[in-house]
């Protein structure tokens, strides 16, 4: 998936006005990104610090910022009580985690306080399931084979336009700005691409499948997205939104 979380990361880094020196929040790191490109956009000058509620989520990061020049510094943390001082940081990202966030106005408001007066956050979020070939077709297979469940709405929490922003402005951040992006990955046929967002969505429901029911899941994905490839590369396209707040 590196190729689509570049295309991901970079702009979302861009929307936060991430630049040398800057002091930068990661937020929900989990592997490592998009803090460890912030870290390398800010340089020995700056300072990411990436954070993610669960410890153990952050042992992947920590492996891959030892080969770093700059590497950025990991810690856990509760989007919702940051252990950080008031306007600590310059910038703030978060890539796919807020939706996850129970109490979602508390977290946007403890942002907005470890934030310095002028400085900016900007929260990545999947737009509509309809865009997301990668799992619009993974759910489709799934609620053919094992019946429908709502296991893909976290994901989607925010997909509806303007939904995060109206949230950002009543947390208290003056200038909220919205945008789309809609990259498209091309990924090879005969590879499971696809593996890693089921294991990641549905986990919890093939824990317990017969290896051969599991077999016959994955057979039918892999058919869906064979059926959509040309010369052996399946576009999958991607729809995200990039909020922003000053």
């Amino acid at each position: 998936m590196a190729d689509l979380a570049d295309k991901l990361n970079r702009p979302l880094l861009d929307a936060a006005g991430v630049v040398a020196g800057d002091r930068v929040l990661d937020l929900a790191s989990g592997a490592g990104e998009p803090a460890l490109s912030a870290a390398r956009r800010v340089g020995g000058a700056g300072l990411v610090v990436g954070s993610d509620l669960v410890p153990g989520m952050l042992g992947g990061a920590v492996r891959r910022a030892a080969t770093e020049t700059a590497p950025p510094l990991f810690t856990a943390a509760d989007m919702t009580s940051l252990p950080f001082a008031n306007g600590a940081f310059d910038r703030v990202t978060c890539r796919f985690g807020v939706m996850f966030v129970p109490d979602t106005l508390a977290a946007l408001r403890d942002v907005r306080r470890v934030l310095r007066a002028g400085g900016r956050a900007a929260f990545m979020v999947w737009g509509p399931l309809a865009g997301n070939g990668l799992f619009a077709d993974i759910g489709a297979a799934v609620a053919a084979r094992l019946g429908e469940d709502h296991s893909l709405a976290p994901l989607f929490r925010f997909a509806a336009p303007g939904s995060l922003a109206a949230a950002m402005s009543e947390a208290g951040f003056g200038t909220v700005t919205e945008s789309d992006l809609t990259p498209v990955r091309k990924a090879p046929a005969d590879q499971p691409f696809w593996r890693a967002a089921l294991d990641m969505s549905f986990g919890h429901r093939l824990g317990g499948l017969p290896a051969n029911e599991r077999a016959a899941l994955e057979s039918d994905i892999a058919a869906r997205f064979a059926a959509q490839a040309v010369d052996g590369v399946v576009p999958v396209p991607a729809h995200v939104r990039i909020i922003v707040g000053q």
